[in-house]
């Protein structure tokens, strides 16, 4: 029995796309280190250590600014003149 090329070709492609799908996602194995609980808590400790540091610089931050002259607070703020807002 003779077989076409193109219907032999058209086989093998097919059978090829199909092994690919079946098998699942194609990419690089993931290391067992970054699977599981363990490695998600290591990562949530680092991420709030990380909060705490930034929370710190800011506090930091903050109290290494200049305090406001106090004549400038409250009512004796000068605002800039009012405008318009539309035409009539």
């Amino acid at each position: 029995m003779k077989v076409r090329p193109l219907l032999a070709t058209s086989i093998v492609v097919g059978l090829t796309i199909g092994l690919v799908v079946a098998c699942g996602t194609v990419g690089p194995p993931v290391p067992p280190e970054n699977v599981g609980v363990n490695s998600t808590i290591q990562l949530q400790k680092k991420r709030e250590l990380l909060g705490l540091k930034q929370q710190e610089a800011a506090a930091a931050a903050e109290t290494a600014e200049p305090p406001q002259d106090p004549l400038l607070q409250g009512q004796d703020v000068n605002l800039p003149p009012l405008r318009p807002v539309g035409t009539r």
